[in-house]
């Protein structure tokens, strides 16, 4: 099989087997094999009760890989994650104990819960899918996926991101709520037991390595390279905006559209990828000056000034 007919397949086979278990949004589903791909990690952003938790469970399964829910709460320790070492009576040895970490998939739900000390033992894992304890490295399972999930309406109690963790988000998705349609098709479907527990692996993590260099041998035109510097060097220089997108921003649009282009059967990236990806990507790395937030003003429209005034021109065929 040519290794887009395989892509393809492997697309398919995820999202029929989440789509088991969530009704519709197939666009968040698309979101998530784009970081999943590109070993980058997601943000869900949104209320309760949408079926974040659920999603993140669905597609573990179905990727048949290891899995763990960290439910983030104040009292929450770094080495709760990380792991810890422990002192062996028996060998006169400290042995260490891996932390729910060492998964494939980590849902860490409710991140803003836990306190910037333990936010911060996320950080080198998500960067450089590492661990480091007692001076120790210690390697992550690969493919390592962190899928986040916060609440924006509750703040009580609340740690909020710091711009340098929520940098290390490739996206950041708000699923929102359903259609009257699928909403009634979830009535149906949850009426006696909960799908998620016939629910059967489709694929393996080794699949996913497999598949990446699908992902990176995705052509990026010189045009289209141009055109993600004019939008990141526009939000530099946007007036509303206290800081703008940092060059991993504009790595991170590039490897999620080509990431895009591969999933939709392209083997190559068209501008409309960079504009759809625009906002996941680089919303949650803008900082707003203080008096553009009390005018209203918002991550999500600065970048729609942006998209309508950054220039692309095309000079040769993608």
């Amino acid at each position: 099989m040519a290794t887009m007919d395989r892509l393809a397949d492997f697309v398919d086979r995820i999202t029929r087997n989440i789509g088991r278990v969530i009704v519709g949004n197939r666009e968040g589903i698309e979101l998530l094999l784009v970081a999943l791909l590109t070993e980058g990690h997601v943000l869900l952003e949104d209320v309760p009760g949408i079926g974040k938790t659920m999603l993140a469970r669905s597609l573990a399964v179905s990727l048949g890989g290891q899995f763990k829910r960290l439910q983030c709460t104040p009292d929450l320790l770094p080495n709760d994650v990380t792991g810890v070492s422990i002192f062996n009576q028996k060998t006169l040895e400290f042995e260490f104990r891996p932390g729910p970490i060492f998964v494939n998939i980590l849902l860490a739900d409710e991140i803003n819960r836990a306190t910037p000390r333990t936010q911060a033992a996320l950080l080198e894992a998500m960067q450089e899918q590492q661990v480091t304890v007692d001076g120790v490295t210690h390697p992550l399972p690969r493919p390592f996926f962190v899928i986040a999930t916060q609440n924006p309406i509750e703040f009580e109690g609340t740690f909020p991101l710091p711009e340098a963790q929520l940098d290390r988000f490739l996206l950041r998705l708000s699923l929102g709520y359903p259609s009257m349609e699928d909403e009634r098709q979830i009535l149906v479907t949850l009426m006696q037991d909960h799908p998620i527990n016939r629910l059967q692996p489709v694929a393996t993590p080794e699949e996913v390595l497999a598949l990446q260099p699908v992902v990176w041998n995705t052509h990026v035109d010189v045009t289209l390279q141009d055109y993600i510097l004019n939008l990141v060097t526009a939000t530099r220089k946007h007036p509303d905006l206290l800081l703008g997108a940092s060059p991993r921003a504009s790595l991170a649009l590039m490897k999620a559209a080509k990431a895009l282009a591969a999933i939709r059967g392209r083997e190559y990236v068209l501008p409309e990828d960079l504009k759809y990806l625009a906002k996941p990507v680089l919303a949650h790395r803008l900082i707003l000056r203080p008096e553009s937030e009390l005018r209203g003003k918002t991550a999500h429209l600065v970048l729609e000034e942006v998209l309508d005034s950054a220039p692309l021109t095309l000079e040769s065929k993608a």
